[in-house]
């Protein structure tokens, strides 16, 4: 085990089916979100950061081990494998404290078993966290169970009022015992994440977001269709998704004003992103599952410590993936990437102090065990999403059903998707190659799938 006084904290926030147009610092004019776009502004914003499958339990078992749904998480309702080491091993070896509050979605339960809210996640099964506090899913934002703690400490409790703004409270309670450590003289560094379900559906938040928010007013991106019950559902629900999101940006400012009176703040990353993003009536679509962008791209946010001197700012051009959350975390920190993780390290984006290794050239992304829900996609699918290495080139979406091509979208002169050329025989030279690119993905990472003959 490794102590140093000299690393960083570490904090994640995450929502989850928060796409990641729905910022006001990534241009979407429907919402303000100034904590957000105070942190982008300071740090770094991966503004084409995808999901690698855009589905809840699949991205948190590769948030956490850094290993892709196919070798951790297959699908919904799965559960992380017993055994498989995450990122709190990692960090506990080094010499943190690691803490973990909200929503786990990792624990297998069945929902047609019961409410998930009230299963208990055994001890085991928690990650390694040695603080945790969470809870396997839940979806009704008032009405939020959480547990933790073991044998006689074991405790499960109704949260008081409104989930993210109670599980916001335990993370600033945490911060303050962090605070008063550190000014003891006792303190170490620490990891913790806060998980929370909003802005998932139901599309409900505090009345004050609320009443921000006037379906009729909002300005719909041009993919959704001028179909009359796909127009209303989408602006009924994207009013309470906005109304959601404003309420999780003021929490994150409270999570920043904690810091700076615990006296953290000049030396805690904070690390904001999504486990997925929300159709939200784009492609005539709702929820997740799918491979449009509005399903696949989440916000990834690095920000904190003293912007100025300790850390570059911008949008960098790469497309970090679910894998590349945790080691780009640890190496936040000062830690190298063991080997059994998969993603790569881009810390060095942001530190000066850090080695930058070679960029992927693209994200493999993945469906692999479709959920069969209403609003989904209910076939396994394939793909990459590619970034431009060089200025003149274009970023390119290339997804594949089982032994058929599907879409093709070059994203550089078409960000909404509207031009599907998986079929023009025009671009079949730019199909072949991405088909190859694909296909090594597919054998670096021992993907089985049926790849079609083009």
């Amino acid at each position: 085990m490794a102590t140093s006084s000299e690393h960083k904290n570490a904090i994640w926030i995450f929502g989850d089916q928060h796409r990641a147009q729905a910022l006001s610092c990534n241009g979407d004019p429907n919402l303000t979100t100034p904590n957000l776009d105070r942190l982008s502004s300071e740090g770094q914003n991966f503004e084409r950061a995808v999901c690698g499958f855009p589905l809840c339990c699949p991205f948190r078992g590769s948030l956490l081990t850094s290993r892709y749904p196919h070798e951790a998480v297959p699908g919904h309702e799965y559960p992380l494998p017993e055994g498989m080491p995450t990122i709190a091993d990692v960090f506990n070896d080094h010499g943190f404290d690691t803490a973990y509050f909200g929503k786990w979605h990792l624990g297998g339960f069945q929902e047609r078993e019961g409410r998930a809210a009230k299963m208990i996640i055994p001890p085991e099964r928690r990650g390694s966290f040695n603080t945790w506090v969470g809870y396997e899913n839940n979806n009704s934002q008032w009405d939020c169970w959480v547990h933790g703690g073991e044998g006689s400490d074991a405790f499960h409790h109704r949260l008081p009022g409104y989930e993210t703004d109670a599980l916001t409270e335990m993370l600033i309670d945490y911060i303050r015992k962090q605070g008063e450590a550190r000014k003891s003289g006792q303190g170490r560094p620490f990891f913790a994440a806060l998980s929370v379900q909003p802005p998932h559906d139901p599309y409900v938040a505090p009345e004050p977001w609320m009443a921000r928010h006037n379906p009729a007013q909002l300005i719909m991106r041009p993919n959704v269709p001028p179909v009359a019950r796909i127009e209303a559902e989408a602006r009924r629900e994207l009013a309470g998704a906005y109304a959601q999101i404003e309420n999780l940006d003021w929490n994150v400012g409270r999570v920043r004003q904690a810091l700076v009176e615990a006296g953290l703040d000049l030396d805690t990353h904070i690390i904001f992103f999504s486990d997925h993003g929300d159709q939200h009536g784009s492609h005539g679509q709702f929820r997740k599952t799918a491979p449009w962008e509005e399903s696949l791209r989440i916000p990834f946010i690095v920000g904190g410590l003293q912007p100025r001197y300790e850390g570059r700012s911008g949008r960098p051009n790469a497309v970090v993936n679910h894998v590349d959350i945790a080691p780009t975390t640890l190496g936040l920190c000062g830690i190298d990437a063991p080997e059994w993780m998969r993603g790569h390290d881009y810390s060095g984006v942001r530190l000066p102090g850090r080695p930058q290794a070679v960029m992927p050239d693209s994200a493999f992304i993945q469906s692999v065990i479709p959920t069969g829900h209403g609003d989904s996609i209910d076939r396994p699918w394939r793909g990459i999403v590619t970034r431009e290495e060089q200025p003149w080139q274009a970023r390119w979406k290339y997804v594949i059903l089982e032994g058929q091509p599907w879409l093709l979208f070059n994203l550089s002169e078409d960000p909404y998707e509207l031009v599907n050329l998986a079929h023009n025989t025009r671009y079949r030279t730019e199909r072949a190659r991405l088909q190859e690119r694909l296909s090594e993905w597919l054998a670096d990472t021992g993907d089985a799938f049926d790849m079609p003959k083009i």
